[in-house]
């Protein structure tokens, strides 16, 4: 069975499905590995890197013929309809987003897989692309937000005076906020951090921050994310946030609900209290913006000096990190639906739906839309 990796065509990608190191996992498991020339190029992965662990090497066209395609974004609908019916996609795949993606998959017979639907369940930790993305993210953050300030980070005894230390603010507390924090305490900032969810605050403080108490309703959803709130409650929490955010030096906001838009939670009243020079790192700015006028891939300077960076393709600015641990998620979900691997068997897949990760991450099967509540197609 042949699994094909080909370049990824979105613009600003920089991360590869397949990493040279993880080849033999599915060499080993009978699998034929195919990768189009130059995929790996962003990330480290030398044509020849591939070759020497045991992948074929091609220029030009990669999925004609394929059992399986792994990517990190999903396939355009043109290349779903090069796809021969049956084949299997696994990446990042939503459905809000993909949805001309999902139609072409149907079309063509393919079953693809989403990893933003993988269930937060231990069992699918290996499998967790949002996670190690959302951890990569993170750390970029804080050097984004060190770069663009013109403070040191650290506390400085020094002969012509002591610096005092940058205020860092993190603004949800998820994996991308955990790492965050741990990666601007290890520069030697004082940080603090707040999130909906009060279950967060013994995570923050384990990290060496502080934790900002507000007097509002916890907001924990299923899975361990945020849910949605009201306009009402987030207008008294930006109301309440409003005196730690006008002290921080540099403020990063996390926040996302999957599948909505990102919550807004900082408008420009906020920012207009903030003192010249502060730094904001948005990273939800792809998906709506914590931040009022943030901007995706761009740095926009307020009026009163305040500059907002909008976070774009941000784990793929660590392509080689990125692409290792991506490619540990997706060999580890396509390994989960791999039989006839023992006493000399021919390598198989078995689309079991009645496991949970794979009746979950399945979007489209059979030239059908799925819906894993129902256990099948809509």
């Amino acid at each position: 069975m042949r699994v094909a990796v080909p370049l990824e065509v979105k613009a600003g990608e920089k991360r590869v499905a397949l990493v040279p190191d993880i080849i033999n996992k599915l060499t080993r498991l009978g699998y034929e590995v195919v990768i189009q020339s130059g995929a790996g190029d962003n990330s480290q992965g030398t044509d020849a890197a591939y070759a020497a662990a045991g992948a074929s090497v091609v220029k030009g066209d990669v999925l004609a013929g394929a059992d399986v395609v792994l990517s990190v974004q999903p396939l355009t609908p043109a290349q779903m309809a090069t796809l021969k019916s049956g084949a299997i996609t696994i990446s990042f795949l939503s459905t809000v987003t993909a949805v001309d993606s999902i139609d072409a998959a149907i079309k063509a017979g393919v079953t693809a897989f989403s990893l933003e639907l993988v269930p937060r369940i231990s069992r699918a930790q290996s499998m967790d692309a949002l996670t190690s993305q959302a951890l990569c993210a993170g750390y970029r953050a804080v050097l984004v937000g060190a770069e663009m300030s013109p403070r040191f980070f650290p506390l400085l005894m020094t002969a012509a005076g002591t610096v005092t230390p940058a205020q860092v603010l993190v603004l949800g507390a998820g994996v991308a906020g955990l790492q965050a924090i741990a990666t601007a305490r290890r520069l030697g900032a004082v940080v603090s951090a707040y999130d909906v969810r009060p279950s967060s605050a013994d995570e923050v403080k384990s990290m060496g921050a502080t934790f900002i108490q507000l007097e509002l309703e916890s907001l924990e959803g299923a899975g361990g994310y945020a849910r949605e709130m009201t306009e009402e409650r987030a207008a008294k929490q930006r109301e309440l946030l409003t005196p730690y955010i006008a002290k921080s030096h540099v403020v990063i906001t996390t926040a996302a609900v999957p599948g909505r838009t990102a919550p807004r939670l900082m408008t420009q009243a906020m920012i207009d209290a903030m003192e010249p020079g502060t730094v904001i790192v948005d990273l939800a700015a792809e998906t709506g913006g914590n931040v009022e006028g943030s901007k995706p891939g761009e740095v926009v300077v307020t009026s009163g000096g305040v500059r907002i960076w909008g976070g774009k393709d941000v784990p793929s600015q660590l392509p080689f990190h990125a692409s290792s641990l991506y490619s540990r998620n997706v060999v580890n979900l396509l390994t989960l639906m791999t039989t006839g691997t023992k006493d000399g068997a021919p390598v198989a897949l078995n689309l079991d739906f009645a496991d949970e990760i794979i009746n979950a991450s399945a979007v489209t099967h059979g030239g059908q839309r799925r819906d894993p509540s129902a256990g099948g197609a809509k």
